[in-house]
């Protein structure tokens, strides 16, 4: 209102920052409503229209449908109760995006073929339930048949993967890699096979202290060499090779011999699989624990040193 006169349309656009045209179809839908006409039929708004068309430009641009807006410029409902209603759809649209973009990230990281996109997507949208009935499956089909349950629960704990209620960009990304490797049979097959050899390597009475597997061995022995550079096929490696032969040999109740070197060189071979490293990262990325440390260079380097003296 200026100075006592009410409003036209245009002044109102002007004061809103609106066109005519939406103000007009506004004042159509009873959203602001004219409080006189001039004698030519041309409408005249009160001094609370640009207020009330500031609160409508408002929640339109907050995605609020004008039925409602119209609700509630009418008081039949609080902007609290509508804002309630539209903060727990906008919650349920957040979490969509977020898995959409979880598997879109996969998939540009790491590319894939359709099938394989349709198959990581459903594994994005699982309930809680769904997921823990994908990861049982899996884990059965891992540990089954393979000795006594009580013996490899530990194991299987170390395995399981728990995606927290509220999960991270991160977390989510991390989880449709993950459920993409625990489908796959190859990958299946391959990590129950590590797993029996690490169940192998567990001392047979429950209550004996925890010991280094051949993995273990690795690190303990081989990994002062690798740090210091030494070449896995020199002679200054033959001490550090003997030394984690011989205490292969004591861990599995073999001879020290080439046998057991033939036999290291093929077990530690099996194990170089990334497929193996890259579900112990995302496990960790998704259970929220410290990243396992990486044994490639120590797998890498006993491998060599292993088949420099089995060659022939």
């Amino acid at each position: 209102m200026n100075g006592g006169t009410p409003y036209s349309i245009g002044e109102l656009a002007r004061r809103t920052g609106l066109t005519v045209k939406t103000v007009r179809y506004y004042s159509d839908r009873g959203l602001v409503t004219p409080v006189d006409r001039t004698p030519a039929g041309y409408r005249r708004y009160g001094p609370d229209a640009v207020a009330r068309l500031a609160l409508v430009r408002t929640l339109r641009e907050l995605g609020i449908g004008l039925d409602v807006i119209r609700r509630v410029t009418a008081r039949e409902r609080t902007l609290g109760e509508v804002a309630a209603e539209h903060l727990a759809a906008l919650d349920v649209q957040i979490d969509v995006l977020r898995l959409r973009r979880a598997v879109l990230g996969v998939v540009a990281a790491h590319g894939t073929i359709p099938g394989e996109m349709a198959r990581m997507h459903r594994s994005a949208t699982l309930t809680a339930v769904e997921r823990r009935r994908l990861v049982d499956d899996f884990l059965h089909e891992v540990f089954d048949g393979l000795g006594d349950p009580a013996r490899h629960a530990g194991p299987r704990r170390t395995l399981t993967p728990d995606l927290p209620d509220d999960p991270t960009e991160e977390q989510l990304a991390a989880w449709v890699e993950l459920a993409g490797l625990t489908l796959d049979p190859e990958f299946r097959a391959d990590l129950r096979h590590l797993v029996h050899t690490h169940l192998a390597e567990l001392p047979a009475d429950a209550g004996a202290p925890p010991r280094p597997g051949t993995i273990g061995l690795a690190r303990l022995v081989v990994g002062p060499a690798l740090a210091a550079g030494t070449d896995p096929g020199s002679s200054r490696a033959d001490p550090v090779v003997a030394e984690f032969t011989a205490r292969c040999a004591l861990l599995h109740d073999r001879p020290d011999d080439r046998a057991l070197r033939r036999w290291l060189l093929d077990r530690l071979d099996g194990m170089r699989d990334p497929r193996k490293g890259r579900y112990f990262r995302l496990l960790a990325l998704i259970n929220g624990w410290q990243p396992p440390r990486c044994t490639a260079p120590v797998i890498d380097w006993t491998v060599a040193a292993l088949r420099v003296r089995t060659a022939g």
